[in-house]
This record gives C-alpha cells, structure tokens and sequence, in this order.
C-alpha cells in the first residue's frame, strides 16, 4: 500500500508540464521527496489528491508531525519542480527566432521544436541551448 501511494505520488508530481532551472531534474525532486517524505505522506496525506499543489499544502498544515528530514528538503524539492517548470517557459522566449526560423515551428507549440533545438548544432544561439539546457530537455 505504501509503495502504491508513493509510486502515485511519484507519477503526478513528475507529470507537472516541465523542468528546472540548475537545481535538479523532476525525477531527483520526486526521489527526494520519495525519500525524505514518503511515510510522513502516508501518514498525513492520505486522500489528498497528489498534485504537487495539494501535496505542499498538506505537508505545510502538518509541518509539526514531519520528520526534521522531510522538514528541510519538501520545500527545496517544490521549489525545485517550480524552477523548472519556469525554465521550461523561458524556452519559447529564449528560443523564438530558432524555433520559427531553423525549426520551422511555432512558439505556440515550443515542445514540438524541442527535438530540433536538442538535435540542430547549427544557428541555434547560446542563450537558447543555455534556456533548454536549464529546462532539462538535454
């Protein structure tokens, strides 16, 4: 049972739309929260639907029952997943000229240009590769 709800947790809070900025990936985020939390989410959560929004907010009423642990790293781990949902974002405006011009796509459906902008060494810009580098996507 434990594992189960913890395997749930792990699935919805990796499926938030996208990355992080120079901290760490979703799967690091959620192994550490996994790790750091996971009785304590049993414990204290249970019913809670498992987004990463409900998760934060149940662990922050129950701050007083955590574990020193899951106290020190589940705020670092939601600010994590929030740094790379932002840095994934930032992709469209970093990359809009490479995405529309050597991609030939449309910054309304950036992630359909990631393959190209991971894939195409040629007239990408630095501060592009560094804004998809930062979302996690290579």
């Amino acid at each position: 049972m434990v594992r189960g709800s913890i395997t749930l947790i792990v699935l919805a809070l990796g499926m938030p739309s996208l990355a992080m900025a120079e901290t760490m990936s979703f799967g690091d985020s959620i192994g550490l929260l996994a790790k750091s939390c996971g009785a304590e989410i049993v414990a204290n959560c249970r019913g809670v639907n498992p987004d990463s929004t409900r998760l934060k907010e149940c662990l922050s009423r129950n701050r007083d029952v955590l574990s020193q642990q899951c106290q020190n790293d589940y705020l670092t781990v939601f600010d994590a997943i929030q740094k790379r949902v932002a840095a994934r974002v930032t992709v469209a405006n970093a990359c809009q000229r490479e995405i529309v011009k050597v991609c030939g796509g449309s910054t309304k459906e950036t992630s359909k240009s990631i393959p190209c902008l991971i894939s195409t060494p040629k007239g990408i810009s630095n501060n592009c590769l560094k804004a998809v580098d930062d979302a996690g996507y290579r």
